[in-house]
C-alpha cells in the first residue's frame, strides 16, 4: 500500500507536535522541581534553625541506653547556632547505665551552652539524675519530682515449681553464679551481693545529687529514701529551683545567661532507626505547603506516631514505679 505526499507530511506533523508536548512536559517538570527545590532552600533560610536560637529537647518515658538521644544531644553541642538548651524531661526514670549516659551527655553538653531544665508531668529517679545535669530546674507545682534511688527486682517462682511438680537443676561454677534465680529461693549470700550492688549505684547517685544541688549529703539521704514531691514540695526542699513551665524556663536563660531575648525556640529530635522526613511534622507540614495542601502543624503532628514502647532495660532500674492513675508505668 503506498502513502500519499499529503499522508507523510501529516504524519512529520504529529511527531513534531508529540515531540513538542514531549519537550514541554519536561521542561515544566523541570521548572517544577526547580521551584519546590528554591521554596525549600528559602524556606530553610527563613527557618528560626538557620538562625541563633535555643534548642528544645525532649526527653520522655522510660530512660534506656538510648545512642540516637546522645547523638543528638552531641550535635546540639556542636551547633554554632544553639544559644542555649530547654530540656522538656517527662520520665519515671529507667535504667541506671541510661540515666548515667544521658546525665554525662547533659554536662558535657552544658560546658559549651546553657542548659535548663522544664519538668512536665514528672522527673523521677533516673528521669532526675538527667534533670539535675543542668544548671536549673524549673518545675510545675503539681510535678512529680524525686524518687531518688536505685531498685532491683526479682521473681521467686520456686512455691509455684513445687506445686506443679517441676524442679530446676543446674550445675554451678559457684554459688552466686546466677543468682539470684526464679526457680529456688533466694540465699542470704545472694542476697548481701545484691545489696553491696545496689547501694553502691545509690551512693554514687546521691553524690550526684549533692554536688549537683549544693547540698550536704545528710540533706540528699533525708530525701532519698524514694521519697516523691510535688513541685512545690521539691522547691521548698531543693530539689528544683523554680516554679512555672517552659516559658519560665526560657525567660531564665535569656535573663541570667544573658542570651537575646528575641531568640526563638526550635525543637530538635533524635533520628531514630527507621525515621523519614514524614516522621517529622514539620517536614509534613511544609511539603504539604510545597503540593498546595492546607494541612495544619497539628494535623501534621497528628500524623506522627510518637509512642514508641520499650519492652527491655539494660542493668540495675532506677525507676519511680506509680500507679496507672497518673499515668506512669508499673
Amino acid at each position: 500500500m503506498s502513502i500519499t505526499a499529503d499522508e507523510i507530511i501529516d504524519r512529520r506533523r504529529l511527531r513534531r507536535k508529540v515531540s513538542f508536548w514531549r519537550i514541554a512536559t519536561f521542561i515544566i517538570l523541570g521548572t517544577s522541581l526547580l521551584a519546590i527545590i528554591g521554596y525549600a532552600v528559602r524556606e530553610t533560610a527563613l527557618s528560626p534553625a538557620s538562625r541563633d536560637h535555643i534548642a528544645r529537647i525532649e526527653i520522655s518515658g522510660v530512660i534506656t541506653n538510648d545512642k540516637p538521644m546522645l547523638k543528638l544531644l552531641e550535635k546540639v553541642g556542636k551547633n554554632d547556632k544553639v544559644k542555649g538548651v530547654v530540656l522538656n524531661i517527662s520520665s519515671p526514670g529507667g535504667s541506671t547505665v541510661g540515666g548515667e549516659a544521658l546525665f554525662e551527655a547533659v554536662r558535657e553538653l552544658a560546658e559549651k551552652k546553657p542548659v535548663v531544665t522544664s519538668v512536665g508531668t514528672l522527673a523521677a529517679s533516673a528521669g532526675y539524675m538527667i534533670a539535675s545535669a543542668t544548671d536549673h530546674i524549673v518545675a510545675r507545682r503539681s510535678s512529680i519530682v524525686g524518687s531518688i534511688g536505685v531498685l532491683f527486682q526479682y521473681a521467686d517462682a520456686s512455691e509455684l515449681l513445687d506445686k506443679i511438680g517441676v524442679e530446676v537443676k543446674a550445675v554451678k561454677s559457684g554459688k552466686l553464679k546466677a543468682e539470684p534465680s526464679p526457680f529456688q529461693p533466694t540465699s542470704d549470700e545472694a542476697v548481701a551481693m545484691i545489696d553491696r550492688l545496689v547501694q553502691d549505684s545509690y551512693q554514687w547517685f546521691i553524690d550526684i545529687v549533692v554536688e549537683r544541688r549544693n547540698m550536704n549529703e545528710a540533706q540528699v539521704r533525708q530525701l532519698a529514701d524514694g521519697s516523691i514531691f510535688t513541685g512545690s514540695q521539691s522547691l521548698e526542699n531543693g530539689l528544683v529551683d523554680a516554679i512555672g513551665g517552659e516559658e519560665v524556663a526560657v525567660d531564665w536563660l535569656k535573663k541570667e545567661k544573658g542570651l537575646d531575648t528575641e531568640l526563638k525556640t526550635v525543637t530538635y529530635k533524635p533520628k531514630r532507626p527507621g525515621d523519614s522526613l514524614f516522621d517529622n511534622p514539620a517536614a509534613l507540614h511544609r511539603v504539604a505547603r510545597i503540593i498546595g495542601l492546607n494541612l495544619e502543624p497539628a494535623e501534621a503532628a497528628a500524623m506522627e506516631k510518637a509512642i514508641r514502647e520499650r519492652l527491655l532495660l539494660d542493668g540495675l532500674v532506677s525507676i519511680w514505679q506509680g500507679s496507672a492513675s497518673v499515668g506512669s508505668p508499673r
